[in-house]
């Protein structure tokens, strides 16, 4: 089995020199936190092997692209083979002036491009070929963050069973906030992340924001993080805090080299305090915010003037765009305007680098500084402050974290601040200079025992771990699944009988559910099928449904065929008058219809159908994070109303009825079967109504639920079209 580690650039970047390619480390925490348990998974027992697909971040031309294949396989490594205008359009457009500023709440920042979303369809498209060229049987795929979104989705279509895991790096934004994306665009983005098995984000924030929004967009509902998708898969939606090569930061932390560097660093800034600032440029991070701070720090607690310096270290990213041109030139100017305020001759305030900083050297400035000021105004987990923590090996110094981080849920003894508030800001860093190192050793101590024990390692095992559950859980399910061989079987049956009888639900098993109930009208190929089917004199076609028998009248009546309505309260056999099954009363509605109607009020969208012997309130059409407290509340309320009297209350697929105690479909078709002695039977069905249905036939029936959910019947299908093939398949074999 090979793990196909799936993200936007590869682990290193790609350049040419001289008409040579040459290759460069990527920085950054994603890279070297994945890499180390992709190479830990290599020497585990299970031997779990891995290939890295990306973009190299270079146009390669056609002719140098088999070079490349064969140096990117010796690194485990394969290209995404995109031109270079394709992948600006794509990194530049969709990904980071749409969903960037959008997923880290700056909505004004966010442009909305038909022709960016365009781009993002098409390398999305590009990856998933790409994947289909490597991919072997058995092989797990693992897609990364916010640029391949579309991705599970698109190898879900190609490859049904494929393992497939995704893992979002950044936030996941609120509902209203997510939203803001037009309708399509924002339903293919849910729709694409569901075609994984395991979807992980970082904290339980952003986990509950995707299950709120599949549910207000997509209408799905969830069960401790499991959603079912169409009745037809189980997947998982959790959190897992990304973690830092704990122990391989220590061992270089104590290296000799990054030592010795953090030496010559401290002389050469002086016997004051260190404060250091490290981040991309990107108006996520706040480096305005705490600039700003920092000078208002200086100014009202002036016995701290040439006593302390900021350090601050600045990436560049993303050059080009106007609003990093915009922002480094506002850094600039803070920078300067700082340091002219209150430096001296031999005392400057802010030291300031803008350029890429090597590993070792970011070591270095972790070993010597004393205050680490990790203040994004939004961030999906921060690896910076982990990084910082886990790298003080004399565990002194001090992290000022914002909440709006990820790793502000695991590092609770760092000085937590809103990173908008400034005062605090200000606070924090008076508090953090004047900490006692018992304070600070205490403080390292617990959150460093966290790191330890969940690092990288460990949460790439729990991911993997997870996926892995998943599957097998999937699989229990399909092995249910109605097999070729039984099928085969079935339809011999079907063939050489002499006596049949079909019970078909309506509603999620002959056709999908629609908004509103009387909408669901029967389409002319499934009553084409049912025409056919029982026209065979051998044949006893059942149509059993919750519906009320005027409407099942009106659409099946002119089939020579039995009809079962109200979920067994009503019986029409093949040539003959509705008769009710037993004599019940109904002035129980009185009692019980205001209750419903008030639930019809409080939810817009929800509806009141009345039937015969039972009421009904539906709520499909309804706002579903609303149904679903209000259905809750109206469940619990007439479950405690309809105590020790001959009433029931049923949960049905978007809809709760209140029916008399020994009406259900179970009973309907042990009325029909006791006829008869007939030699084969089929029940097919969807819901919990049906249940009762499948265990009252004979145990040598058939027994179908459409859906993979937990049934006493003995098989499975998929959905209603799965059904509609099979009756299709029995009638032409009876025919032939």
């Amino acid at each position: 089995m090979t793990l196909l580690v799936v993200s936007n650039r590869l682990p290193f970047t790609v350049s040419s020199r001289d008409n040579k390619l040459v290759f460069h480390a990527s920085p950054g925490g994603l890279v070297s936190g994945l890499t180390a348990y992709l190479e830990w998974a290599r020497q585990d027992p299970s031997r779990t092997d891995y290939l890295w697909i990306g973009w190299p971040g270079i146009e390669v031309e056609e002719g140098s692209r088999e070079l490349l294949r064969t140096k990117a396989a010796k690194q485990k490594a394969c290209p995404v083979f995109l031109d270079a205008d394709t992948m600006k359009k794509f990194y530049q457009g969709f990904c980071n002036s749409t969903i960037w500023p959008l997923f880290h709440y700056f909505p004004t920042y966010a442009k909305f491009r038909e022709e960016d979303w365009t781009q993002y369809v098409k390398v999305n498209e590009a990856f998933r070929d790409s994947i289909l060229k490597v991919y072997q049987p058995n092989d797990t795929v693992w897609v990364h963050d916010y640029h391949l979104m579309l991705l599970p989705k698109l190898l879900r279509e190609k490859l049904p069973d494929i393992p497939i895991g995704f893992f979002l790096h950044t936030p996941f934004p609120s509902y209203d906030v997510f939203r803001t994306l037009p309708t399509t665009w924002r339903r293919e983005i849910l729709e694409g992340i569901l075609g994984a098995d395991l979807i992980g984000f970082h904290t339980i924030d952003y986990t509950q924001h995707f299950l709120r929004c599949i549910l207000r967009i997509l209408g799905y509902e969830h069960s401790f993080g499991q959603v079912l998708i169409d009745g037809e898969r189980t997947i998982k939606i959790d959190t897992f805090p990304m973690g830092v090569d704990y122990h391989e930061i220590r061992d270089l932390a104590k290296s000799d080299d990054i030592q010795e560097e953090g030496r010559g660093l401290r002389e050469r800034l002086g016997n004051r305090k260190i404060i250091l600032s490290q981040d991309r440029l990107d108006y996520t991070k706040g480096i305005k915010h705490r600039l700003e701070a920092y000078a208002i720090f200086l100014d009202r607690h002036p016995q701290w003037q040439r006593k302390v310096v900021l350090v601050l270290s600045v990436v560049p990213s993303r050059l080009g765009a106007e609003q990093y041109e915009q922002m480094k030139e506002e850094i600039d100017k803070l920078v300067g305007s700082i340091n002219g305020k209150f430096g001296t001759i031999d005392w400057t305030p802010i030291v300031y680098r803008y350029r890429f900083l090597p590993y070792n050297q970011l070591l270095s400035l972790f070993a010597i500084s004393d205050v680490a000021l990790v203040t994004p105004l939004r961030d999906g987990m921060n690896l910076v402050a982990k990084e910082y923590v886990a790298s003080k090996i004399d565990q002194r110094g001090v992290l000022i974290l914002s909440e709006m981080t990820g790793a502000s849920r695991e590092l609770g003894e760092a000085l937590i601040i809103n990173p908008n508030d400034t005062s605090e800001i200000v606070d924090a860093i008076k508090t953090a200079l004047e900490m006692p190192e018992a304070e600070q050793i205490r403080r390292n101590q617990a959150m460093q025992t966290r790191l330890e024990r969940y690092d990288v390692i460990k949460w790439g095992q729990d991911f993997a771990g997870k996926l892995h559950s998943i599957k097998q859980q999937q699989k229990k399910f399909s092995a249910k699944l109605l097999d070729a061989a039984t099928r085969e079987k079935m339809i011999s049956d079907y063939d050489t009988s002499q006596k049949r009888i079909l019970f078909l639900d309506y509603d999620g098993t002959l056709s999908p559910f629609k908004a509103r109930p009387e909408t669901a009208v029967p389409e002319k190929t499934l009553l084409a099928v049912l025409n056919a089917l029982s026209e065979d004199p051998r044949n006893n076609l059942v149509i059993i449904s919750g519906r009320n028998r005027i409407l099942l009248q009106d659409w099946f009546g002119s089939l020579n065929l039995g009809i079962v309505a109200e979920h067994g309260a009503w019986i029409r056999q093949k040539g003959k008058d509705w008769v009710p099954t037993i004599k019940v009363e109904s002035n129980w509605k009185e009692k019980v219809r205001p209750t419903l109607r008030g639930y019809e009020d409080r939810l817009p969208g929800s509806l009141l159908e009345e039937k015969e012997f039972s009421l009904v309130w539906h709520f499909r059409a309804a706002d579903p994070e609303l149904a679903y407290v209000r259905s809750k509340e109206l469940a619990d309320e007439l479950s405690y109303f309809t105590e020790n009297t001959e009433l029931q209350v049923l949960q049905g697929s978007k809809s709760i009825e209140v029916r008399n105690v020994g009406i259900n479909k179970g009973m309907a078709a042990k009325l029909l079967l006791s006829e008869t002695n007939f030699d084969f039977v089929l029940a097919m069905g969807d819901d919990w109504a049906d249940e009762d249905l499948f265990e009252a036939i004979p145990d040598q029936a058939y027994s179908i639920k459409v859906g993979l959910a937990k049934s006493y019947a003995k098989f499975n299908l998929r959905n209603h079209r799965e059904v509609i093939q099979l009756l299709t398949d029995l009638y032409k074999t009876g025919k032939s």
